[in-house]
């Protein structure tokens, strides 16, 4: 499966990172220029930018037109693509996940990553590899730095860009309509995460959301807009009862030692010589 990864031109830095961590985990890439937030007007289609269910920083406008561009690109395709955000820290193995991913049909989207937030997904997965299960995905919290991204959901994604904006993972988290599923253990983490994690970060970042000041106070309609759509999300939750259930998606414990749990034991000499490679 090849992968496309979103990078601002001046980090130069994370395009190196993620050049030495695609060849060492043996998948083939492309590098996609992000849309730049000093190229946006902030007064540029009010009203659309204005749909979200808060005022959207320029910098989040720029992420989310970043993701639309492959987006496209997707759906004109044939074939699922892995989309990486150049933060994106990736688990021994995931080449062989990828694989597997490749050949399922009827499916639209496919979440690599965890960030620490509860998942609504199925309590039995839909098929299993080893240590590894794919799980029907019923509701996401957050999370768009790495994800496989079938032509029908791209399609389904654009479509839902087209009505309204939004953050890019939560456009695809509240998209109606997309088959997701998620991995289990997660095999990405951001980069932001590994500290979290007891894993000492390859490379240190800022995200440029984060250094963006939040916009002005949302309006009425925002809130409004805000209430119903947790309203969907309760709806949602209640449809699946029974076949479903909250889970903390654990990180792969190829990623280090860090976070064992008697679920998750030390990862193995390969996977520590892995670890390793990445940080140098």
């Amino acid at each position: 499966m090849h992968a496309f990864i979103i990078n601002l031109a001046e980090e130069k830095c994370r395009r190196a990172f993620q050049e030495r961590q695609m060849r060492r985990l043996g998948l083939d890439f492309t590098f996609t220029v992000a849309v730049p937030a000093a190229g946006l007007a902030a007064g540029e289609r009010a009203r659309y930018w204005g749909s979200w269910q808060r005022p959207l920083r320029l910098t989040e406008r720029a992420c989310l037109l970043s993701h639309l561009d492959l987006w496209r690109r997707i759906a004109r395709g044939a074939s699922p693509v892995l989309v990486l955000e150049d933060d994106a820290l990736l688990a021994e193995g995931v080449a062989q996940v990828l694989a597997g991913i490749e050949t399922l049909s009827g499916v639209d989207h496919v979440s690599l990553e965890t960030r620490g937030r509860r998942k609504l997904v199925a309590r039995a997965p839909m098929m299993r590899a080893g240590e590894v299960r794919l799980r029907r995905l019923y509701q996401d919290r957050s999370g768009a730095a790495a994800y496989v991204l079938f032509p029908s959901g791209a399609r389904r994604l654009i479509g839902a860009v087209e009505r309204r904006a939004g953050l890019s993972d939560a456009v695809i988290c509240a998209t109606r309509g997309l088959t997701s599923y998620q991995v289990d253990p997660a095999m990405a983490i951001q980069l932001d995460q590994c500290e979290g994690l007891g894993i000492e970060p390859p490379l240190q970042t800022v995200s440029a959301i984060d250094r963006e000041p939040r916009a002005k106070r949302k309006t009425f309609a925002q809130t409004r807009r805000r209430i119903a759509a947790q309203l969907c999300m309760l709806v949602r939750r209640v449809a699946v009862l029974g076949r479903a259930e909250s889970r903390l998606i654990q990180p792969s414990a190829a990623f280090g030692c860090g976070f064992q749990t008697p679920e998750w034991p030390c990862p193995t000499e390969a996977q520590n010589r892995w670890l390793a490679a990445v940080q140098s």
